[in-house]
């Protein structure tokens, strides 16, 4: 199963993203949510986006999601050195992006349609 990976500035968007994405999608899929520092402040910590990569990673790739630029640019980061089964990073926006995503992983389907899923998230329906 593909795995998602969020990354946010603060603890609690990341852990909110993750329980609605879950809710959604069901606890079967391998999501890791990132957010703040170490030490619990705002921003992005690469050794902790480096353990959540891995531990998503059950083989069949990785998408991941971040929220603004410097977590951006911390994942691509990560994404240099990671050794897993591969991981793309996906211009969507992170909370719909993160759900579409979560439950389309969830329906077995490969990395690409994930993906497509999570980027298609960004269009705003018309009413």
């Amino acid at each position: 199963m593909v795995g998602i990976v969020v990354v946010s500035h603060s603890a609690d968007i990341a852990a909110g993203i993750l329980a609605l994405a879950t809710q959604m999608a069901g606890p079967d899929v391998p999501f890791q949510a990132v957010g703040g520092t170490a030490d619990g402040g705002l921003g992005t910590d690469a050794d902790r986006i480096d353990a959540a990569l891995d531990a998503a990673d059950q083989g069949d790739g990785v998408v991941v999601l971040g929220d603004l630029g410097s977590a951006i640019l911390s994942v691509r980061s990560a994404l240099e050195d990671f050794e897993g089964s591969g991981a793309r990073l996906v211009d969507a926006p992170v909370v719909e992006g993160a759900i579409a995503a979560a439950v389309t992983a969830s329906a077995g389907l490969p990395i690409d349609d994930v993906v497509r899923a999570a980027e298609e998230a960004r269009v705003v329906p018309k009413f």
